[in-house]
């Protein structure tokens, strides 16, 4: 009863793990798109450094 729907999952699970696309081929100039954590990074740095500004102006800098 239980078999039938794990094959299918099995089935399903290898089907979308082996449907990877395939090599884009050469970058001729070598540019690589900035990753969503550099963006994040990114943001973080600079939400600190506005809240250390903050905090500088607030003590009388």
């Amino acid at each position: 009863m239980i078999r039938k729907p794990l094959i299918l999952l099995f089935f399903l699970a290898t089907t979308v793990l082996y449907g990877q696309p395939g090599d884009p081929g050469d970058d001729v100039d070598g540019q690589v798109p900035i990753p969503g954590i550099g963006i994040l990074l990114a943001a973080g740095a600079l939400f600190g450094a506005k809240k250390a500004y903050d905090i500088y102006r607030r003590r009388g800098g």
